[in-house]
């Protein structure tokens, strides 16, 4: 079960926000059914990147043996 405050992994890409599956994120809210979650994406200085209404499919709880993994963030097209 997923709720507030989880840290979470995005299942697929974003193109729009310039996420790759994989990246991670924070449920800073979760919708009262659970159904949806507002989850924010941030770099390591703690810019927001993005904040997204995802579905369950969309992100899934990070597992207790994973390791973080850091990658530039490609920049946004204007």
């Amino acid at each position: 079960m997923i709720r507030e405050l989880d840290t979470v992994v995005l299942t697929h890409d974003d193109r729009v926000h310039g996420l790759k599956a994989g990246d991670i994120g924070a449920v800073v809210h979760t919708y009262e059914d659970g159904s949806a979650f507002e989850v924010e994406f941030v770099t390591a200085q703690g810019a927001t990147v993005a904040l997204l209404t995802l579905r369950v499919a969309d992100i899934r709880p990070m597992h207790n043996m994973e390791i973080l993994h850091a990658r530039d963030l490609a920049p946004m097209a204007a």
